[in-house]
Parts: structure tokens; C-alpha cells; sequence
């Protein structure tokens, strides 16, 4: 099965994208790569429909019911023997990665059987089972066929049969918590870095945007101040970053508590006069 894998999105990416699948092999199995480098780039800030999908469990569930967070999103079709699954590991580690530093509770994932009337809730249960796909978080769907072709330009997602399975793009959508698409990662070796960039950017403003509370706080305070480790393929705290954040409240305390001393000290001024 050929795919084209793309890199991390923006222009720069964008161009290497252009380059991945080459001429002849887009010819020969149908996939205009800059055809589908442009669907993919296009539908950014977008919403897509609101379709309804059944879960693993055979019951239907709608796309808009997962709104209020930011939410991961790729197509995959259980047939596939390789390069699905080998994507779809990899995402796991990466959507882990994401969790242990964001918290679990964070975000969402959608894996979308794109390959109709094959990836039944029954062959999708299998697949996870397979890949170890067990996060309470991590749903995957089954689409009506009739809607697999409108659902995949929604997303970007750009697919052609071959011979040998599919020829696809490699890509998770990142959708903010209001269901519009925020940015698009490729690659068939996804990284919780560059997942967890444009991730974070999502869970901060969301914290930001929303009613403060302490646990808001604590929460915003706890995904700022994470930093990738390459080594570790994870998430760590920067305390660095705790300190420089301490330091700052510390001294905006003490300039209130200095104002306040102030403003009663001349405050008893003038009453004693």
C-alpha cells in the first residue's frame, strides 16, 4: 500500500509535503499529492458537518456530541495490515504521552473507519483490541458509506483505492472545543510533540477563555509550564518556568501589600492631624 505521508502543517511543511509522493507514484495510484495537500490545508478553521456514526458498541453517536474539548481526529480501516496500525501505535503513545502531562480528561480522539461497509463497529472493536487502543477517551466510529466521501472532505482526508488497499493521507485533525478544525499533523510516526504544540495551544486558551476557578488555574498553570523531552518521547515539568511564575506572584503581592501599607500608614497620618 502506497501513502503519502506528509510533515507537521504550515508552509514549510506544506512544501515537503509536495514533495513526499512522487510524480509517478501519484499517477499510478491515483492520489494528486498536491491536490490532497491543499484539501487537507484548506479546511482549516472550518467545521465539519455533524454526522452520525455508530460506536463500537453499535450505538449511534453524533460528531457534535464530542464539542467542549479539543478533540483528535484520523481516519483508519481495520483491513489494513501495516501502515495503520503501525500510525495508529504510535498515536497511542503519543495521545499517552499527552495525558501523563495534560491530564486525562483533557481531550478527546476519534479514529474514523473510512473503508465502507468493511470497518463495522464489530471489525473496529477488533481493531483497537489489536492496536491497544483502551482509553475511556478514545472512540472509534463506524460511518454510513453514503457519507465516507462528504465526512473525509470535511476533514481534509484525502483517499483512492488501489490494488494493494488504499492510497491515503497520514494526518489527525485538530479540532478546537467549538468543532472547527484548528490545525493538521502528518506523518505515519506521530510524536506528542508535535501533537501536543498545537494541543496545548487549544487547552490553554480554552482555560483562559473560560470561568477562572482554582482547579482552572491549576490546570492552565500545569500545561504552560510543560516542556518535551525528546529523550523521553514525553511531557515534564519546566521549573524553571514554576519559578519564574512564583517569583512574578510573589512580587505582585508584595507591591500590593506595599501599597496597602502605604495608604494606611498616611491614611493614620491625617487622622492624627
Amino acid at each position: 500500500m502506497s501513502v503519502l505521508v506528509l510533515a507537521i502543517a504550515g508552509w514549510p511543511s506544506i512544501l515537503a509535503a509536495q514533495q513526499a509522493v512522487t510524480e509517478t507514484e501519484a499517477r499510478a495510484f491515483g492520489l494528486d499529492q498536491e491536490a490532497a495537500v491543499r484539501a487537507s490545508q484548506g479546511v482549516i478553521g472550518q467545521s465539519p458537518s455533524d454526522y452520525t456514526m455508530l460506536d463500537r458498541a453499535g450505538e449511534p453517536v453524533r460528531l457534535a456530541q464530542y464539542r467542549g474539548k479539543p478533540l483528535l481526529v484520523n481516519f483508519v480501516y481495520s483491513g489494513c495490515f501495516k501502515v495503520c496500525p503501525t500510525s495508529s501505535r504510535a498515536l497511542r503513545k503519543a495521545v499517552d504521552a499527552m495525558r501523563e502531562r495534560f491530564g486525562v480528561d483533557q481531550f478527546q480522539v476519534l479514529s474514523i473507519g473510512f473503508n465502507q461497509p468493511e470497518d463495522t463497529p464489530l471489525a473496529l472493536r477488533s481493531f483497537a483490541a489489536q492496536q491497544r487502543i483502551d482509553d475511556p477517551n478514545w472512540e472509534l466510529l463506524s460511518p454510513r458509506a453514503g457519507d465516507v466521501p462528504a465526512l473525509a472532505r470535511d476533514f481534509g482526508f484525502s483517499y483512492v483505492a488501489t490494488p494493494a488497499g488504499f492510497d491515503h493521507t497520514l494526518q489527525v485533525s485538530i479540532v478546537d472545543a467549538a468543532g472547527r478544525i484548528h490545525a493538521q499533523v502528518y506523518g505515519d510516526a506521530f510524536a506528542a510533540d508535535s501533537l501536543g504544540e498545537p494541543l496545548r495551544q487549544l487547552l490553554t486558551g480554552a482555560l483562559a477563555a473560560a470561568p477562572v476557578s482554582f482547579a482552572d488555574l491549576v490546570d492552565k498553570v500545569r500545561i504552560l509550564c510543560s516542556v518535551y523531552d525528546p529523550v523521553t518521547g514525553k511531557y515534564r515539568v519546566n521549573y524553571a518556568m514554576y519559578i519564574e511564575i512564583a517569583g512574578g506572584i510573589s512580587f505582585i503581592l508584595f507591591m500590593i501589600a506595599f501599597v496597602i501599607s502605604e495608604w494606611r500608614a498616611r491614611r493614620a497620618l491625617r487622622l492624627r492631624a
